[in-house]
């Protein structure tokens, strides 16, 4: 992995910091793809949470950023791009962590303050903004198909060619991208005649389709392939990944032992509440 990212960055291998074994605690509560991952791949996972917290900062407004906030934010960042070791977000410095939801203007209460994400261009090149408690709420309801972070970080991969068109060259030949947005007209048209289950926010355009679809991908795999399984495939084979191991379309009892490994009764540990 090092080999490709010191050749992009020109830099010698950071020194990283022991893992800290809490870490792992909060990524097996809170992660669901994280939880669902061999041994060998957690490893690796952690490994790629340091190296991208090593060169992306994470900042917040009027509160501090807790450990559990940039490892939510690295989460984002990795699952998108789980099946290319290499990647690294060259488009990327900063992510900033606001207490709520804002405008373009990054304000607060405002009645356009309804943006939970943002990538920036412009001033804001290189900047990514999330709203804070939208970023875990993304992660503590893993069943609505909805992840702000995966999301915004879902556009960066998509901007990485340069164009943020629903198409992302840097991960699919340009070759796939002409029966991709034929697919994609198709999802936007049932989604504005209220025939699909897809987010209504994915007919926007191209672009906030791809992130959409993307988000419902990771969080519900196994429905999107019942759903829209030429969608679901063309995903596929866009992440190369196999997502359906993600284990959050198991139904799970409530006296269950809870599958992140803590020992306890699903409904008393990270069952979501009612």
């Amino acid at each position: 992995m090092w080999v490709i990212i010191k050749r992009w960055l020109g830099l010698a291998p950071p020194v990283l910091p022991a893992w800290p074994s809490d870490w792992s605690e909060v990524l097996n509560q809170k992660v669901t793809f994280y939880r669902v991952l061999s041994a060998a791949d957690k490893k690796v996972f952690e490994q790629r949470v340091q190296l991208f917290l090593h060169y992306t900062q994470v900042e917040a407004g009027s509160s501090a950023v807790t450990d559990e906030d940039r490892l939510l934010v690295a989460a984002s960042a990795i699952i998108p791009v789980w099946g290319f070791p290499h990647w690294h977000y060259f488009n990327l410095k900063t992510v900033y962590l606001l207490d709520q939801a804002f405008n373009e203007q990054l304000q607060f209460g405002q009645p356009d303050s309804c943006i939970t994400g943002m990538v920036g261009t412009g001033p804001l090149a290189g900047k990514l903004v999330l709203s804070k408690p939208h970023l875990h709420l993304g992660f503590s309801n893993a069943k609505d198909k909805h992840n702000v972070g995966i999301h915004e970080f879902v556009h960066l991969i998509d901007m990485a060619d340069g164009e943020c068109d629903g198409y992302p060259e840097r991960l699919k030949e340009f070759a796939f991208s002409v029966p991709w947005f034929e697919l994609v007209r198709r999802k936007i048209e049932d989604i504005d005649k209220g025939k699909s289950n897809i987010r209504d926010y994915g007919a926007t355009n191209r672009a906030e389709f791809f992130a959409v679809a993307s988000e419902y991908f990771f969080e519900r795999p196994a429905m999107l392939k019942d759903k829209h399984p030429q969608l679901f495939e063309s995903l596929t084979a866009i992440y190369n990944q196999d997502v359906l191991h993600i284990a959050q379309d198991i139904k799970i009892t409530k006296n269950a032992q809870c599958p992140c490994g803590s020992g306890k009764k699903y409904k008393r540990c990270c069952m979501p509440a009612s």
